[in-house]
Parts: structure tokens; C-alpha cells; sequence
């Protein structure tokens, strides 16, 4: 009876996970990861929060408590990033994370003593790279996802560095953030209790605006300056690490720097290729065969196994081969052309532009359509009872194209929603 007490504050927070478009398909390893990371009760207590960031109010009429003891909980969670907290014209909102991005990066972003973070780390391994499910319904789930790839900026020409979009440059993240946090990467951090960690730089994990504000305050990441974060940039740049960050054009959350053996990112892109786990950049790299010498360097850099080496067909050099890209599961990140010392790798422009959200409220809203949860982050939670998060959901609707538009009707089965998308298609017309 004490193991089924236990398990069902977990279970329900689990179930509340799930209604999000970034859910966690329940599993052993799960309640295992979650058990470290709180106890039952404050999973009970997560699971009734709403998907949308609420305040101290909203929190205490969940919860059936007064505003002290709900602040007073709300802070708790705060303080160890199970939760993030901002403010906004003066009132104090909290957001729950998704578990990634968002508390399970979190818990090893810094090193700390209060959690087994050797044991988290050998569960994380077993749920995100043994088993399947979550890394699998997190990358290929729908058509927009979680993360999209930075173009290596030091492999454009000159010409297309003018031309390139500011949202393409990560520098441009780091320069117009708002704030600036620098943490331990997650992803070598638990590699490194498997011993399997590669030797990249481990301090270079960036988060950026809120999400930074709120993990400087809570010290699991460090303030740096614009000329700091741009330094690690650099640094990343020099290692060969490719620029994974959050598939939106304004306010970017985090920027991961990758190495393509111990970031989930790289590992779902190998081994889904096929599913377009990653959102690319708008470049594909070109092989001059002229001027390739078959070196390999661009091959052994290659996060994702795009670029390989096969023959020449030389009839006068019988071994002479030469670099090939699998064009279809490039990511664009430009790292080979870098390494490249003989200038036979060039970027060129994808022929179809790549759609980028324009915020994380398009994001997700976009992500909930596609994977048939709308009505949860709209009804589950009373989203109607906060004007701000109705708006930007219904804003993101009603410039969606009409397929979506409908499937978004179909999921929330609103009459409202119909009369606004009906009102909305009369005046474009």
C-alpha cells in the first residue's frame, strides 16, 4: 500500500507531463528519475499546476491554500529549477519546464551535493539513450520541433554573411539577450558519470532571457557578459561544436553547444534521421571533386554521419576517394566546410527556405496541434481564465494556414474558435 501511495503523486504528475506537446512517455526509469528529483507530495503538488505560467493566486486556489504557504512551496520549487519564476508588470509568474529542454537539464547544469547526481545520471541514460520512447516521441513527434540547428558561422563567405538572417546567428542570441547564463552541459555532465564523456569544453551551456534570469538567481547558472558569451561562442567554434538552440526567431531560451557523441540532440538526429528529428539551417555544404583530396577531415567531424567518403572512380588513382554528403539528413551546421584545408567545401542556400516560429507561444501551440493535445494547454488548465496566455494562444491560431486552423477547431471543439476563424477567413477575404 505504502509503494502505490508513493507511486500516485508521481503517476499524476506524469499524466499532467503528457497533456504538455513535450511530454514523458511513463516508464520504470521515470518515477526512478523523478523520485530524485522530488518527493511524492511535490509531484502531487506539480501535477495540479497549469500548463500555462500562472501566479501565486492561481497557484493557491490548485492547491486549496492560502497565498503564504503556496508562495512558500512555489519558492521551494523554484530553488532547485523545478520550476522558473519571472516577473512581469510587477506580479510574480511561474512556469513549469518541460523535462527537456527544461528540469531534467537543469538538475546537472551545476554540480551539487543535495541530489545523487551519479545515479540521475545512469537513469537519464537509461531512459534517454537505451530505451526509446521519450527521445523518440520528443524529436519526431509532428512537424515542428523542439530545436533547430545555428549556422557555423566562421564557414560563411562573405557574401552570405551579409545576407544571413539575424535569428540564424547565434553570436545575434548571445548580443540582444536579455540576460546571459552560462552552466555544466548536461549532456557530457552525465556522460561523465558513465566515463564516457568526450573532452569538449564542459562549462558551455547557454541559456538566455527568462529562462537565464531566473537559473542566475537560483545559482544554477552564472551571469557572463556579451563579450564572455561570445568568447565561449568562439570557444565552441574551435572545438567543433555544433550550435543546437530553440526552434524560435525572438527571445531564444537556450543555446546548447554539441559534440555528436554525448548530446541527446545529435544522437536523436543519427538515429532518426529519417524522421527529421533536428530543424536544420538554410545551407547545405557542397563538395568541390577537383579540389577534394579525400583527407577525411569534414567526415570525422560530422555530428550526424552526413558526410562520407567513397571512390573517386579515378582509373589512374584506383584508391583515391573523395568526401559525398547525404544531403537528406545534413543539418546545414557548415563545421565540415571549417575544417576543410584545401577549400573544397562550400555553403550554399537550401533551394526551400526552412520555417522557423517566430516565438515559443507559435512553438508550442504549432507542437500541441501536431500532436493532438491543443485542448489540453487551452481547457486542462483554464487557460480562458488568463487573458495573456488565451490571447497568445488564439493569436497563433488565427494566422495559422487553414489546414491547421481546422485541426486546431477539430481538437478544442469550440464554437468560439469557430466564429473567430470564421470571422478571421471573412476579412482575408
Amino acid at each position: 500500500m505504502a509503494h502505490h501511495t508513493m507511486q500516485s503523486g508521481y503517476a499524476r504528475f506524469v499524466e499532467r507531463l503528457n497533456k504538455f506537446p513535450q511530454g514523458a512517455p511513463p516508464a520504470t526509469a521515470l518515477f526512478q528519475i523523478l523520485s530524485i528529483l522530488m518527493n511524492e507530495r511535490e509531484a502531487g503538488r506539480m501535477a495540479l499546476l497549469p500548463l500555462v505560467p500562472f501566479t501565486v493566486q492561481q497557484a493557491a486556489r490548485a492547491w486549496k491554500v492560502d497565498e503564504l504557504q503556496a508562495r512558500k512551496w512555489l519558492d521551494e520549487l523554484a530553488d532547485r529549477a523545478l520550476l522558473l519564476d519571472s516577473e512581469h508588470e510587477g506580479v510574480t509568474h511561474y512556469t513549469m519546464p518541460p523535462p527537456m529542454a527544461g528540469f531534467f537539464e537543469f538538475s546537472l547544469m551545476r554540480y551539487r551535493s543535495d541530489i545523487d547526481q551519479a545515479a540521475l545520471s545512469r537513469l537519464f541514460y537509461q531512459y534517454l539513450n537505451v530505451e526509446e520512447a521519450f527521445i523518440k516521441a520528443l524529436f519526431t513527434d509532428g512537424e515542428t520541433q523542439l530545436g533547430r540547428t545555428f549556422v557555423h558561422e566562421p564557414a560563411l563567405q562573405e557574401e552570405q554573411a551579409l545576407h544571413i538572417l539575424d535569428y540564424e546567428r547565434a553570436s545575434e542570441v548571445i548580443k540582444t539577450a536579455s540576460h546571459r547564463g552560462i552552466g555544466v552541459c548536461y549532456c557530457r555532465h552525465k556522460m561523465q558519470h558513465l566515463e564516457r564523456a568526450c573532452a569538449a569544453p564542459m562549462d558551455i551551456c547557454m541559456t538566455f532571457n527568462s529562462s537565464a534570469d531566473a537559473l542566475i538567481r537560483h545559482g544554477f547558472a552564472r551571469a557572463v557578459s556579451v563579450a564572455e558569451g561570445l568568447e565561449l561562442l568562439q570557444q565552441a567554434h574551435e572545438n567543433n561544436l555544433v550550435q543546437f538552440g530553440e526552434n524560435v526567431q525572438q527571445n531564444v531560451n537556450f543555446i546548447c553547444n554539441c559534440c555528436g557523441c554525448c548530446c541527446e540532440a545529435m544522437i536523436a538526429a543519427r538515429r532518426f534521421a529519417f524522421l527529421y528529428p533536428v530543424h536544420t539551417t538554410n545551407y547545405l555544404p557542397v563538395v568541390n571533386d577537383e579540389l577534394c583530396i579525400g583527407c577525411g577531415k569534414c567526415a570525422q567531424v560530422c555530428p550526424v554521419e552526413a558526410m562520407t567518403l567513397v571512390s573517386a572512380n579515378d582509373p589512374h588513382q584506383i584508391r583515391r576517394v573523395k568526401a559525398k554528403l547525404h544531403s537528406e539528413i545534413c543539418l546545414g551546421c557548415g563545421i565540415c566546410v571549417r575544417v576543410c584545408t584545401r577549400q573544397a567545401l562550400t555553403l550554399v542556400p537550401r533551394a526551400k527556405r526552412v520555417v522557423t516560429p517566430v516565438t515559443s507561444a507559435h512553438r508550442v501551440v504549432m507542437m500541441a496541434i501536431e500532436r493532438g493535445n491543443l485542448q489540453h494547454l487551452v481547457f486542462a488548465q483554464q487557460a480562458f481564465t488568463s487573458h495573456r496566455a488565451m490571447a497568445a494562444i488564439l493569436g497563433v491560431i488565427l494566422k495559422l494556414p487553414p489546414l491547421q486552423q481546422l485541426l486546431a477547431s477539430e481538437q478544442m471543439k469550440s464554437r468560439y474558435l469557430d466564429v473567430l476563424l470564421r470571422r478571421h477567413a471573412a476579412k482575408m477575404h
